[in-house]
């Protein structure tokens, strides 16, 4: 018997590769798909690669460098890891300071959904002000967790806001949680002033909500402080939604975890780091950022497949939420609205994967479970495709013959 995901043991056969290479290099030849594609399978129980096309160079991933990221800090970090708001108070000066702690999914919504709220947050700080007979202070704020331009290389973007280790709502301009956004030019400023007006709706005047960032001293007494969910389910979360203002806290988080600079050029080190450590294929990658928006990011298939592999590698089950969230075809995240053509409908609920779009580059890298009940890690990147739609359907496609393949 083989070790699957979790310690699932089966006796299923693998793929003939000769059967599965005629299927999948008919697929990948879709024009479609642009003037470059490659491609990787693997058997999760063994390791072993079942099909390769050109599956050690090096193409622009779009957001499956996601992939490596989550592998990065839950590597480097710990599943269980939670990332603390805080407030303090400066001794003798009646000065409170909110303390970011590279929380990218605290919210101040009414409904928190399990997230580390800055309401409950006002809510205790304000009790703990009470209780020392405060009712009115100095407000400041600390985002120094994270170092360097906060603002990603593109520029300007709706997909992410700048990165700051102090933001509510992802500096979101309406209540959505996911996909593009107007977003705030300083997420730590206007997190801070957000706070404030939480605090005086319970009777805690503040002033100056306006002033620069500072830097809590290390006397300061905490009050109050909130916690994330676990790493595991901010990970999850990245992955299904394809979370950019995630991953590039994560990547600052792994850099912190790693001794590096909490940066971009930091995070985008470690990561490339970690997975050194991890032993993993690196050959031809490169990393610049932690969510993939960047167009010079690097990544092989064979590295993708291999990321997932570890993933679902008994040796690694702190890298088990890798698997747990990517989206699923029909159902869940940047899947949801995918696999609706008849030629894709069985991949439904058996294909899991990370998407990557950027103009021109196409890509899909996940998990699907194929006909006789093997797991299967599979990775597509493409690069030149002049219509995003059809490409995108042409590689669902691919991934659904895989779910429904045999292979014999």
């Amino acid at each position: 018997m083989l070790a699957g995901v979790g310690g699932v043991t089966t006796t299923k056969s693998a793929p003939v590769v000769r059967t599965l290479a005629a299927t999948l290099d008919k697929l990948l030849e879709d024009a479609s798909l642009g003037s470059r594609r490659t491609a990787s399978v693997v058997d999760v129980a063994t390791g072993r690669r079942l099909y390769g096309k050109s599956a050690d160079d090096a193409l622009t991933p779009a957001s499956t460098t996601k992939i490596a990221t989550a592998v990065a800090v839950l590597s480097a970090v710990g599943t269980d890891h939670r990332f603390t708001t805080r407030t303090v108070l400066e001794p003798g000066t009646g000065r409170l300071v909110l303390v970011g702690g590279g929380d990218p999914t605290l919210t101040a919504h009414a409904r928190a959904d399990g997230w580390a709220s800055l309401r409950t947050l006002a809510d205790s700080t304000a009790a703990a002000l009470k209780k020392r007979r405060l009712t009115s202070v100095t407000l400041a704020y600390d985002a120094s967790l994270f170092t360097g331009d906060p603002l990603h290389p593109i520029g300007v973007n709706p997909n992410l806001a700048p990165v700051t280790a102090l933001m509510a709502d992802e500096g979101r301009g309406d209540d959505s949680t996911s996909g593009p956004a107007d977003r705030s030019t300083d997420p730590a400023a206007d997190a801070a002033r957000t706070f404030g007006g939480l605090l005086s709706d319970r009777g805690i005047k503040t002033s100056a909500p306006d002033a620069p960032a500072t830097k809590a001293t290390p006397h300061a007494e905490t009050l109050a402080s909130v916690q994330s969910p676990p790493l595991s389910a901010v990970v999850e979360r990245m992955l299904t939604n394809s979370d950019n203002d995630i991953a590039e806290a994560l990547a600052r988080q792994t850099a912190l975890a790693t001794g590096g600079r909490p940066s971009f050029d930091g995070g985008a080190a470690a990561i490339g780091a970690q997975l050194k450590r991890l032993g993993l294929p690196l050959a031809g990658a490169r990393f610049h950022d932690g969510s993939g928006l960047n167009r010079d990011d690097r990544l092989s298939a064979n590295l993708l497949t291999a990321l997932l592999a570890a993933a679902g590698s008994p040796s690694h089950p702190e890298l088990r939420p890798v698997l747990t969230g990517l989206p699923v075809a029909g159902f869940t995240g940047t899947l949801s609205d995918r696999y609706e053509d008849a030629a894709e409908r069985s991949g439904i609920g058996l294909v899991r994967a990370k998407t990557g779009s950027l103009t021109g580059v196409n890509t899909l890298a996940g998990t699907v479970v194929d006909a006789d009940g093997r797991l299967l890690a599979f990775a597509f990147l493409t690069d030149g495709s002049m219509d995003q739609t059809t490409a995108r359907a042409a590689l669902d496609r691919t991934a659904a013959v895989l779910a429904g393949c045999g292979c014999r």
